[in-house]
């Protein structure tokens, strides 16, 4: 429960205690002549873990007004004028404000504070010795004075004021009815920046499912679930094997893209954010997808095609493309100096309609690649779905590097020790590597280049010897060091975010190629169970560090061995065991990994859930 304290002179007829009820608030009036102490002392009778608000009565606005400024989870303190709230971590700030840097101050009979002299100066003139300005309205700016962050949020055409007088009263409840705050609150629903199948195809009318869940007491982690159960329900349909399940997989396909949509829309709507939910929500996406490849490749084998290596290249394929995303946006989250022409000529494109939807398209974003998925599904076979998404995904991997390659060249940007930190841990060496990253010798060639020659040579070496050649292992030990020399400097180069895509590529590959290679029955599909656990583990990794909650410990990495060990182990695994029993060491080493890092990450973010770790809303892939 929340506790809103309604300071000033109650206002006939307003529907303000209603509102802040309708929104989860007990509400509690504090004496008309109320003095800092007085609001200190009814803070100090709430519980600790409590949200506190603070609102004027003479407050007018709309309904999602107050709830965008005093519901949202994700800001310790939030205000719209009017109305100032803070978290239970946020508490403390609050109780200092209103004890050191506020004083009463006489306001027509009502309570009213005012900034101490010295926080005068850093704030706003007009708040300092405004004689009417609402309590609320001095405590936002007496904590903004003091340094902690308040969060206001863009209100658009909603209202929310404190008039004055009757006059300016009568002209604020006519702005109120002018504007339809439900529908303001649906469009908000909706990602500002999406894919164009998502925008005129889903979106249209998810957002009203997203309205209706919210009606009954649903949460965004139900649905998100549900988008997960109806893929797998697909993904089962795919491996009958049979045109009538194919169809079937295609429909179940797309509504479980629509309930992935409706998430995100509830979540928006309803003001629902948590660590946990989106944490399911990008990891649900990526089960959904690669189970949705695996049935594909099981139907294909009923019908006596084989083509796990497709599924699983797609797979490779699209976690790759995933990891470039991540790395580019980690090396320049907080880059200063930031400039770019190629960035520029990419705003001013952006700023040209149908270059905007063109854009959005080419690179195959989650909403165009699941409705390709879907209908190739139910027209065509699984082969030829899997052709045209790798074909696809790599069309869109060349174009979206390239143009990151640019920028990266182009800008000049100072990349902080946090980016170069988020770049080592995406790495994801273990201790083999690290050993040699401790060296700090890391040679004339800079970090891209030592971990692409490294991976070139171990996947070249596993695709052009024999199955059991030893000059694998040879590659693998090579990659090893060049992996370790890779980040014996900090990554804080042009192309450094180049790194941990190309040990991606180099990790999965080799699986991939060597698990081809055995030409066996049940080595790809053990390889794909490998690299899917891989796959989590690296996912995690990255949600873990865009959550602010950083990377997972060191002694998981070094557990499941490193990307360098996992790789030196399967070549090692291919060099000395027949091809059946290296069936056997890739599903026993997808077990363990897939053991260790899930019941890690689960107990990590319950967790963190629990504790209250601060909530997110990751937009993650356009949908």
């Amino acid at each position: 429960m929340s506790t809103a304290i309604l300071t000033g002179r109650p206002v006939p007829g307003s529907p303000l205690e209603g509102d802040l009820r309708s929104l989860g608030f007990d509400v509690r009036t504090a004496p008309e002549a109320a003095a800092p102490e007085d609001l200190d002392a009814l803070l100090r009778d709430l519980p600790a873990g409590e949200r506190v608000a603070v609102v004027d009565t003479r407050f007018v606005g709309h309904v999602h007004a107050l709830r965008l400024g005093l519901t949202d989870p994700r800001f310790p303190v939030s205000a719209v004028p009017g109305a100032v709230t803070a978290q239970a971590g946020a508490r403390g700030e609050l109780t200092t404000v209103l004890r050191t840097a506020v004083g009463a101050t006489a306001d027509g009979g009502g309570a009213s504070v005012a900034l101490a002299p010295e926080q005068s100066e850093r704030a706003e003139p007009s708040l300092a010795g405004a004689h009417d300005q609402a309590v609320p309205d001095r405590i936002a700016a007496a904590l903004e004075a003091a340094g902690v962050d308040v969060h206001r949020p863009e209100l658009g055409t909603l209202v929310a004021a404190v008039p004055s007088d009757p006059e300016a009263r009568n002209t604020a409840r006519q702005a109120v009815a002018a504007v339809d705050d439900e529908a303001v609150r649906l469009r908000g629903a909706v990602k500002a920046r999406d894919g164009f199948f998502t925008t005129y195809c889903i979106s249209p009318y998810s957002r009203y499912l997203a309205r209706w869940c919210a009606r009954r007491g649903l949460t965004p982690n139900q649905v998100t679930t549900a988008s997960l159960l109806t893929a797998l329900i697909a993904a089962g349909c795919a491996a009958t094997g049979t045109r009538g399940g194919f169809v079937a997989a295609g429909l179940l396909l797309l509504f479980s893209f629509v309930l992935d949509c409706t998430d995100g829309q509830l979540a928006r709507y309803s003001l629902q954010y948590s660590t946990l939910g989106a944490w399911l929500d990008a990891t649900f996406d990526r089960a959904k997808e690669y189970a949705y490849y695996a049935g594909l490749a099981l139907g294909a084998a009923r019908g006596g095609d084989d083509v796990w290596a497709l599924a699983l290249g797609a797979m490779v394929l699209q976690t790759c493309r995933h990891v470039v995303d991540f790395s580019f946006n980690e090396a320049n989250h907080d880059a200063t100096g930031n400039t770019s022409p190629t960035a520029a000529l990419s705003d001013k494109l952006d700023s040209v309609g149908w270059t905007v939807w063109l854009r959005r398209m080419i690179v195959l974003p989650i909403g165009e690649r699941w409705a390709l998925i879907a209908v190739l599904t139910a027209v065509s076979t699984p082969r030829v779905t899997l052709v045209v998404l790798i074909v696809g995904c790599a069309l869109a991997a060349c174009y979206t590097t390239a143009g990151r390659v640019l920028r990266s060249l182009t800008r000049k940007a100072t990349r902080t020790d946090r980016a170069a930190g988020a770049l080592a841990d995406l790495a994801d060496n273990g201790p083999l590597a690290s050993a040699f990253a401790a060296l700090r010798r890391g040679g004339p060639l800079p970090a891209p280049v030592l971990a692409f020659l490294g991976g070139a040579a171990v996947v070249a070496v596993a695709a052009f010897t024999s199955y059991g050649s030893p000059w694998v292992v040879v590659a693998a030990v090579i990659y090893v060091i060049t992996s370790g020399l890779a980040l014996s400097r900090p990554l804080k180069g042009a192309l450094d975010w180049l790194v941990p895509p190309f040990f991606r590529v180099a990790e999965y590959g080799t699986v991939l190629v060597l698990a081809a290679k055995a030409d066996v029955n049940g080595a790809l599909p053990a390889a794909f169970g490998l690299v899917a656990a891989v796959a989590y583990h690296h996912y995690d990794t990255v949600y873990r560090i865009k959550g602010g909650t950083g990377a997972p410990p060191r002694w998981l990495v070094r557990a499941i061995g490193g990307q360098e060990g996992r790789t030196l182990a399967v070549a090692l695994a291919a060099a000395v065991l027949h091809d059946t029993d290296f069936t056997v060491a890739l599903t026993a080493l997808a077990v363990a990994v897939a053991l260790v890092v899930l019941v890690e990450s689960i107990r990590f973010w319950v967790t963190a859930h629990k504790r209250g770790a601060p909530a997110v809303h990751d937009e993650g892939e356009p949908a």
